[in-house]
């Protein structure tokens, strides 16, 4: 009778025991990605770059906005916010105030679905299905009804006040030591709301150096930024692929980028050009999947170098 349910009840126990590690302890686990990117100019000093993405805070969440709130301390020359800061009506309040230290530095932003639009209640399996089905977020399908919308106005507004550029469909500049630093951004094209129309034509040719920023990076936003020949591109979204199989990776990117390049640093082609892009695996998740296996919640600090 023991060898007969000893096999049953260790597969129950190893999964239960993954079950309370995914769930308590590695959403927990915060980590510093360091990279870095031969992009500048020759003769241009090397920038640190922090940046963080999909913080999806849900109020209480005492450890992550401590941890936010350290990350000041790196001191980058500017920082870089690929959105998704909310999964929670309520927690506007205590993002700005974790993202507070870090609002002393320059720094620009774009928003993701769910700074717009509460999370829903769904099996994560569909993610699989959809994948299958060749399906990612509202591409192809209705637009979004029925769904919470997220006081993300005043997300913005505390953005803004404190000087971070708003890049949603549009460009900006940053003055860093003496350097202009163009920085072209857009909506998320995971819910249909990026316009690279407005923003074609390539990099500032008045700019020292120029990048591109999106939340979740579709092969259209990427293809169209890289044939505009930008050496960077910076996003967020995939959440790493979240669950991930240890010695073989994500499953899911949530979009329709490759899961060898779910995140991290690697490089986009397209129209004969080379582009660098970095994908956050960010540092939070849904408040329906809180949780993540084998892909710890991060922050990146990029530091650009002089090409050689």
């Amino acid at each position: 009778m023991r060898a007969r349910y000893a096999v049953p009840l260790g597969i129950t126990a190893t999964a239960a025991a993954g079950l309370v590690y995914s769930v308590g302890i590695e959403p927990r686990s915060f980590r510093l990605r360091r990279v870095t990117v031969p992009v500048l100019p020759s003769g241009m000093r090397p920038l640190r770059v922090l940046q963080v993405s999909d913080i999806h805070m849900v109020s209480g969440q005492r450890k992550k906005q401590r941890w936010l709130r350290s990350l000041a301390g790196l001191r980058p020359d500017f920082v870089i916010n690929t959105g998704d800061n909310l999964s929670d009506p309520e927690g506007v309040p205590e993002t700005l105030d974790a993202l507070g230290p870090l609002m002393q530095f320059p720094g620009a932003y774009v928003f993701g679905s769910n700074d717009y639009y509460g999370p829903k209640l769904r099996n994560p399996a569909r993610y699989l299905f959809e994948k299958a089905q060749g399906r990612h977020g509202l591409n192809g399908n209705a637009p979004a009804v029925g769904v919470v919308h997220n006081p993300w106005e005043g997300l913005r507004d505390g953005f803004d006040a404190a000087g971070w550029l708003n890049l949603t469909n549009t460009r900006g500049s940053l003055k860093i030591d003496g350097y202009e630093i163009g920085l072209t951004g857009l909506d998320d094209p995971h819910i249909k709301r990026d316009r690279y129309a407005r923003v074609a034509g390539g990099p500032d040719s008045a700019a020292d150096f120029s990048m591109g920023v999106v939340h979740a990076p579709y092969l259209r936003s990427l293809d169209a930024f890289t044939a505009d020949d930008y050496p960077l591109i910076l996003a967020g979204h995939t959440h790493g692929g979240q669950l991930c199989i240890p010695f073989y990776g994500a499953l899911i990117t949530n979009c329709d980028l490759d899961t060898a390049r779910v995140k991290g640093l690697s490089m986009h082609e397209a129209e004969g050009r080379t582009s660098f892009m970095h994908v956050s695996a960010g540092c939070g998740a849904s408040r329906y999947t809180p949780m993540r296996f084998a892909c710890p919640p991060e922050a990146t600090l990029l530091t650009l170098a002089p090409v050689v």
